[in-house]
């Protein structure tokens, strides 16, 4: 119980017998601890230092316990006072960090990890760290993922972070490809799917990268890529690839490829009904939906129409003929 103050199991059974008596000799302190007199008076000694114990004035060789409400509340406040140090410490070393990062050396850019098991682990680090947003290319031949990965990708969801994945068509072709790919979108996360992906890769919040390295080495091998133009290129090539992909949803019959000019019936219900001018409460209680399924379906529809506002997104629904004037 007093471990936190720098006293282990023997000085703490020492404290707690001489507070029981009060005042005890080494000799019949030691028969209470069942310890030898030396190491009895070692823990004395040591409570002493700690301000825990006194030799007695009127009587040498007897030893007094101090009030544990004092002696120990002292000892709680220096502990605090050491943390508050520590934490203070900790803040300055953060925004030093901080003040470095914003302007790295060019080789402090980019990172080489070379090994299954790093790579591994950095890009478990890369979704676990991520707050805001995870977007994905993924290839037929995936490197160096493992089950973690996917525990990484489900508390990263649960945490609220937004997932917008790129699969390969092949990727679906592979053992546990549609189990996964069911487990994603029960998430709630946004899947695309195209005929070939240029390459594996993982952007976190737009901060941070992890992209493969192609060479033939003898072990797995990647590129992490901090904020710099690269990364930004990057970036630019998910948004490229994510744009021509299309969009995937579970139907009554399997996955389903929705392409650009095509949303099913319940879409179409929404639209009509957020065009009638119902709210998107509104609109699930009269469709029996949920309020985030209403406003998924929506945002997926402004995706397909690459439109920002609902308001462009009503036009284009006119235009596409996918709702009737009147």
């Amino acid at each position: 119980m007093l471990g936190a103050i720098g006293l282990d199991e023997t000085h703490e059974s020492a404290y707690r017998a001489l507070v029981s008596v009060g005042a005890a000799d080494v000799p019949d302190l030691a028969r209470r601890l069942t310890l030898g007199e030396y190491d009895t008076e070692r823990a004395l000694r040591r409570l002493e230092r700690h301000g825990l114990a006194a030799q007695s004035s009127a009587r040498p060789g007897r030893w007094v316990a101090a009030p544990p409400g004092v002696a120990l509340g002292a000892l709680l406040t220096q502990q605090r006072h050491e943390l508050d140090k520590a934490e203070l410490a900790a803040a300055l070393l953060a925004e030093e960090y901080r003040t470095q990062a914003t302007e790295p050396a060019a080789h402090d850019l980019v990172e080489v990890v070379i090994g299954a098991a790093a790579v591994a682990q950095r890009f478990l680090q890369l979704q676990l760290g991520a707050s805001e947003e995870v977007c994905a290319l993924v290839t037929g031949t995936p490197i160096a993922v493992s089950g973690a990965d996917n525990e990484a990708e489900e508390q990263a969801a649960g945490r609220g972070v937004r997932y917008r994945v790129v699969l390969e068509r092949a990727v679906l072709d592979q053992p546990t490809g549609v189990t996964e790919l069911s487990a994603a979108l029960g998430r709630e996360e946004q899947v695309r799917v195209m005929d070939k992906v240029p390459t594996k890769l993982v952007i976190a919040d737009r901060t941070l990268a992890m992209v493969p390295l192609t060479a033939h080495t003898a072990q797995p091998a990647a590129l992490v890529v901090h904020a710099s133009g690269l990364l930004e290129l990057l970036s630019g090539l998910f948004e490229s690839v994510w744009r021509d992909a299309l969009p995937l949803r579970l139907g009554s019959r399997g996955f389903v490829e929705q392409g650009p000019d095509g949303p099913d019936g319940t879409d179409l219900e929404i639209l009509s009904l957020l065009l009638a001018g119902l709210t998107d409460a509104s609109v699930a209680k009269q469709l029996d939906l949920g309020l985030r399924t209403v406003q998924r379906r929506v945002k997926r529809l402004m995706e397909l129409t690459d439109v920002t506002t609902r308001l462009q997104l009503g036009w284009h629904a006119y235009e596409k003929g996918w709702v009737a004037r009147g």
